[in-house]
C-alpha cells in the first residue's frame, strides 16, 4: 500500500482550487509521507475539494464509516484535511497545501520538514501554486495609508477585525520555516499572523481579544510589514503581516519572479518631489524594490503592490497612496466558492 498511495493522494491534492504541482524529484511525495500515514494517505485519497459526510466518503472509499470516521478524525486534529459540523452532519473535504495544511505544521515543523517544503518550492511548487489567478492572497493596504473617502470597502482592514468575534494570534510559519533553515534575513517578529470569525467558540489558547488584535496591525503597519487577506469580499479569515524575504507571497515576487504571486491592493504610491528629501526611509519598508530612492523618491509602479508602507514611514508626508482609475481596478472574487470556481476554471480543471 505504501508506494502507491501517496501518488492517489498527491493527484487527489492537484484536484483542488490551490493545486499541488508535481515536480521531477517527486520531492511532493516525501513531504505527504512525512505527514500522513499510508492508511490516512489512502483515506485522503478519497477526498475532494467539496465537503462531504463520511458515509459518502466511506462508499466511495469501500470502506466502513467505523473505520474511516476516526482516520478523518485525527487528520483533521492534525490540520491534514478540512472539516465541518453543521446540524450535527459533519462533512470532510482536502485542505490545500496553501492555505491549508502547510500552516498548520507549527507543532512539528523542524529542519528537515523545513527543507522538505523548500525543496518543493525552489522545484517548482511555488510557481505552480502562486501563478494561476484568482491569486490565494491579496494585499490590503496599511490603515493610516488612504484616506477614508476613497477606501474601497473591501480593502478597509480594521473594519474586517471590528466586525469579528473570536481573534487568534500565532507565529509565522513562514519565518519558523526560514529560522529552520537557517536562512532568515530579516528579524521581524513571529507572532503577527492574525485569524479571525463572526461567530463564537470555546476559546483556545492563542485568542486575544480585539483590541489586542488592532494594536498587532498597528504594530506591524510600524515595522513595516505588508498585510496580506484571502482573495475575497465575504470570508476573509486572517491577515497575515509579511515581509519580502521570508513570506511565501511575496517571496513569490521577490525571489521567483512570479508577478501575479499576490493581488496587488488597487492603490499606487505617487511621490511629491518638492517635499521628499530623499531620506530613504521608504526604499527601506518597501519589501517588493519597488522604491529607489537617487535625488528623491521614484516608485516603479509596475512592481508597487499598493500596501501603503512608504505612506506611513514617510517622515516629510512626501508620499501618497492614489486609487487607481476604475479601469485598472480588480474587483475581488466574492466569496470562496466563486474563489475556487475561477481557480479550478483558469487551471482547466472545469468549463
Amino acid at each position: 500500500m505504501n508506494s502507491g498511495v501517496y501518488e492517489e493522494l498527491a493527484s487527489a491534492l492537484d484536484k483542488v482550487p490551490c493545486g499541488y504541482p508535481r515536480t521531477r524529484s517527486g520531492i511532493e511525495l516525501e513531504i505527504l509521507r512525512r505527514l500522513f500515514s499510508p492508511e490516512e494517505a489512502l483515506a485522503g485519497s478519497y477526498l475532494t475539494a467539496t465537503s462531504e459526510p463520511v458515509d459518502i466518503i466511506a462508499e466511495r472509499a469501500h470502506m466502513s464509516r467505523e473505520e474511516l470516521g476516526p482516520r478523518l478524525g485525527k487528520m483533521l486534529g492534525r490540520g491534514l484535511i478540512w472539516g465541518s459540523k453543521k446540524e450535527g452532519v459533519e462533512k470532510f473535504r482536502l485542505a490545500p497545501i496553501v492555505v491549508g495544511f502547510y500552516e498548520e505544521q507549527r507543532d512539528i515543523m523542524d529542519h528537515d520538514l523545513a527543507h522538505l517544503f523548500e525543496q518543493y518550492f525552489t522545484e517548482g511548487g511555488l510557481s505552480g501554486i502562486m501563478s494561476p489567478s484568482p491569486a490565494i492572497f491579496r494585499v490590503v493596504p496599511a490603515r493610516q495609508a488612504v484616506k477614508p473617502e476613497v477606501i474601497l470597502p473591501y480593502d478597509d482592514v480594521k473594519s474586517l477585525l471590528l466586525q469579528a468575534r473570536q481573534f487568534t494570534l500565532r507565529d509565522c510559519l513562514c519565518r519558523m520555516h526560514q529560522d529552520m533553515l537557517g536562512e532568515r534575513k530579516c528579524n521581524f517578529p513571529l507572532q503577527v499572523c492574525l485569524s479571525f470569525s463572526g461567530t463564537s467558540r470555546p476559546p483556545g489558547p492563542h485568542d486575544i481579544s480585539q483590541e489586542e488584535a488592532l494594536k498587532v496591525l498597528d504594530k506591524t503597519e510600524e515595522i513595516g510589514l505588508v498585510h496580506t487577506v484571502n482573495n475575497l469580499i465575504r470570508g476573509v479569515y486572517f491577515v497575515c503581516n509579511c515581509c519580502g524575504c521570508c513570506c511565501m507571497a511575496l517571496r513569490g515576487i521577490t525571489q521567483f519572479g512570479i508577478a501575479n504571486s499576490v493581488a496587488r491592493a488597487n492603490y499606487y504610491a505617487v511621490v511629491d518631489g518638492a517635499a521628499c528629501n530623499a531620506c530613504g526611509i521608504c526604499a527601506k519598508r518597501c519589501q517588493v524594490g519597488a522604491c529607489t530612492v537617487d535625488d528623491v523618491a521614484t516608485i516603479d509602479l509596475t512592481k508597487c503592490i499598493g500596501c501603503g508602507l512608504c505612506v506611513t514611514g514617510c517622515p516629510d508626508e512626501a508620499v501618497t497612496l492614489a486609487l487607481r482609475p476604475e479601469a485598472e481596478r480588480v474587483t475581488p472574487p466574492e466569496d470562496n466558492r466563486t474563489w475556487e470556481r475561477l481557480r479550478l476554471r483558469h487551471r482547466g480543471l472545469i468549463t
